[in-house]
């Protein structure tokens, strides 16, 4: 019986709304039209979360047919219940009823893509063995009609033991309807009749189950002899007794011999699978489209690794230029609601605090944002066009040689614009060990912040004469960019030699057909993405943000203040027009560096000045270095704050500045070793709240955020010491 709820919505109008009266778990192969069609069922009565202890991502959605109401969890693809990547392992302990606080589902919606029959059916035949009730949908029927496959779906009911099967087109919504009614009648459908496949294995669990408990199903008993090293297995083996593990292995041995039991099971699930495809799939003979000769094309090795090479220049040119405009909007949205704010508070640290600290941290991460939009929408539109797969398959022999899988170059690749979406990018990498290995390399790539850092420098120091046919500015940024990527290579080889030491990454993929992404879908999974990064990267990042900020404002210095007081009475009675303007700027520029170096963070600069000694630098570059922590381009403003230039800190008077900075034995601060040597420093270091915020989100702890901080900037120290000493020797 379900329970009801009564919500106003009107004065004169009353809505009553069911809580769900049952959980269905959709289940089916990547790729298979599986999300899609729990989009359209669900639409926007969806929630996302996490599966207990895990960074898996859980989607949960709601369906309504007539009064009932239909709770609809979208499982991770999986292509069958022995699992390989932690998605599939999890997806596998939902419908198992193995996952910690979280009831089973009382039925399966199994998604099957009518174009690859084949291989949904496997998956369908073992889910029909958990002991609930199934049903089937059987997607992209148009697409398998426009390729000469029919399939008679009340056929395919019978052989499947009387289950509903649905024929459905869910970019369309056709099939919907009658889908919506069959999940009605689903929960009080009995159970499937499970198509015998093995005789032998039937027998042998059936001798176990009588030494069992009774809460023990068979299915568990039949995986348990199967996938012989999971956590299932030891379970039952200790039901067993002591000896368990050897009864269980005699078993083994008496059903599969010296095969593997895997492949055994493979091959008389396909044998069943084979015969029920013979009598309910009729393939007509279908002229190839231009569609299939393109795909045909792309798959050869030289023109799909061109095509790849074409796509992931459009996508990075696209998050690296596109999100420009968006980006530039945001910031000076910041910047317009901040002078909005100053100007209507009086000067103090109220004042301070909401337009340094409050606005300027949301807005450093709202900041992000246009860029995770576009970088995904690529993504999504890639994946659902098939496209994904293909690009995954092209680069796993170059991935290989430092350890990684082909799945791996799209987070790689998509980091160069930034890289807290290119470590989100990484969900779709299933080995653990990959995924992050991948996340610790993805941030050595030469992110847009660092790109304000090298500007600057880059410009003041680094002299602009050509080198042959090449100018030696753009030479510096050239070596610059290779210097992440081989750092970043380099860290994925080292971690799967050690740490992240095992076996190579398997790759088995299907290569689906092209198809044209559906639009709602796409713009669904885009706003939950947003949505993701807003609420749990954001919260890390703001917090950030406004502690640098008290760093930088307190303690406050009575005599500064005075003192610029009086300035500006001195100038006020000597000067007019331009120039008083100019002065005052002036003086508001020197009473803030002041200020600053007398602060909290001023007094870190000069606290930390023994151990960045080595380095050349003198206690202003390294409070600035301390104040780009939440994030690298930080470091331009506030070394216009401490030589007293002001916001406007890639002016040629910052590089005035710079260039006449001394020591105090008169010495240049920035000689051409020590900017070599800073330039390092940040081409290797992890100053980024982002992406420590994203890493420890993706990893589901702080082990690796802080391996990754300590690491890389371990590293950056030793780069710049290496450079600054060997240019000074």
């Amino acid at each position: 019986m379900s329970k009801e709820s009564v919500t106003r919505v009107s004065a004169d109008q009353i809505s009553v709304r069911r809580r769900p009266s049952a959980s269905i778990a959709v289940v089916g192969n990547p790729n298979s039209g599986k999300s899609t069609l729990f989009n359209r069922l669900t639409g926007m009565r969806q929630k996302t979360g996490n599966y207990p202890g895990v960074t898996v991502e859980k989607h949960v959605g709601v369906t309504h047919v007539g009064e009932t109401s239909l709770e609809l969890v979208d499982l991770p693809g999986m292509f069958a219940l022995s699992a390989h990547s932690l998605e599939e392992r999890i997806a596998a302990d939902v419908v198992l009823g193995r996952i910690p606080d979280m009831d089973r589902p009382d039925g399966i919606l199994a998604v099957v893509d009518s174009t690859h029959l084949y291989q949904g059916l496997y998956l369908v035949q073992q889910l029909m063995e958990l002991d609930l009730p199934v049903m089937v949908a059987l997607t992209m029927t148009d697409a398998a009609v426009s390729s000469g496959i029919h399939i008679d779906s009340d056929a395919l009911a019978l052989r499947l033991g009387g289950i509903k099967v649905c024929p459905v087109i869910a970019t369309t919504g056709e099939g919907i309807d009658e889908l919506k009614v069959a999940l009605r009648g689903l929960i009080e459908s009995d159970k499937p009749v499970v198509p015998e496949f093995w005789e032998e294995l039937s027998t042998v669990s059936e001798e176990l189950a009588r030494e069992l408990p009774a809460t023990v199903p068979r299915f568990e008993i039949e995986r348990a002899l199967i996938d012989h090293d999971s956590a299932l297995a030891q379970e039952v083996a200790g039901y067993l007794g002591d000896d368990g593990e050897e009864r269980l292995k005699a078993c083994r041995e008496r059903l599969f011999g010296s095969d593997p039991p895997l492949a055994n099971e493979a091959r008389r699930r396909y044998t069943w699978v084979r015969g029920v495809m013979n009598d309910v799939q009729h393939a007509a003979p279908v002229i190839a489209t231009w569609t299939s000769r393109f795909g045909q094309f792309l798959n050869r090795p030289i023109p799909g690794t061109i095509g790849l090479f074409v796509v992931m220049a459009i996508v990075f040119q696209a998050v690296f230029a596109w999100a420009t405009p968006l980006m530039d909007t945001i910031d000076g949205a910041t910047a317009t609601l901040g002078t909005v704010v100053a100007d209507n508070l009086p000067d103090g640290a109220l004042a301070s605090f909401i337009t340094d600290g409050a606005i300027a941290g949301v807005g450093s991460v709202i900041v992000f944002l246009p860029q995770i939009l576009i970088l995904f929408l690529f993504i999504i539109v890639l994946e659902d066009s098939g496209y994904l797969a293909r690009a995954a398959y092209l680069m796993d022999r170059t991935m290989r040689s430092v350890g990684l899988s082909g799945q791996s170059i799209i987070p790689m690749i998509s980091s160069f614009a930034c890289a807290v979406p290119g470590i989100m990018a990484t969900r779709v990498i299933p080995s653990r060990r990959d995924r992050i290995a991948t996340i610790l390399a993805a941030p050595f790539m030469t992110c847009s912040a660092r790109l304000p850092v090298y500007a600057l420098l880059i410009a003041a120091f680094v002299p602009a004469r050509s080198v042959g046919f090449m100018n030696l500015q753009g030479i510096v940024l050239f070596g610059l960019y290779m210097l992440g990527i081989v750092a970043g290579l380099a860290t994925a080889l080292m971690l799967r030699k050690t740490a992240l030491h095992g076996p190579k990454p398997t790759f088995a993929l299907m290569l689906p057909e092209f198809r044209r992404p559906n639009l709602r879908t796409v713009m669904m999974q885009l706003l939950g993405r947003a949505m993701i990064f807003l609420k749990r990267a954001g919260t890390v990042i703001f917090a950030v943000a406004v502690v640098v900020w008290a760093l930088a404002y307190y303690p406050r210095s009575e005599e500064v203040h005075i003192a610029s007081v009086a300035s500006q009475e001195r100038a006020a009675a000597t000067l007019s027009g331009e120039s008083l303007d100019a002065a005052l700027v002036r003086i508001d520029n020197e009473t803030a560096a002041a200020q600053l170096e007398q602060s909290w963070l001023g007094r870190a600069g000069k606290f930390v000045v023994p151990v960045f000694e080595p380095l050349g630098w003198d206690w202003k570059i390294s409070a600035a270095v301390i104040a780009s922590f939440p994030a690298r381009e930080v470091v331009v403003a506030v070394l216009g704050t401490v030589y007293a230039v002001g916001d406007e800190a890639d002016e040629a008077t910052l590089t005035e500045r710079l260039n006449s900075a001394r020591h105090p034995d008169g010495t240049p601060v920035y000689s051409l070793p020590m900017v070599i040597g800073l330039l390092i420093f940040y081409a290797c270091c992890l100053q980024c709240a982002a992406t420590i915020a994203v890493i420890r989100r993706e990893t589901n702890g702080w082990r690796w955020p802080i391996f990754a901080w300590t690491y890389m900037t371990t590293l950056g120290y030793l780069g710049a010491l290496i450079a600054y000493q060997f240019g000074v020797s």
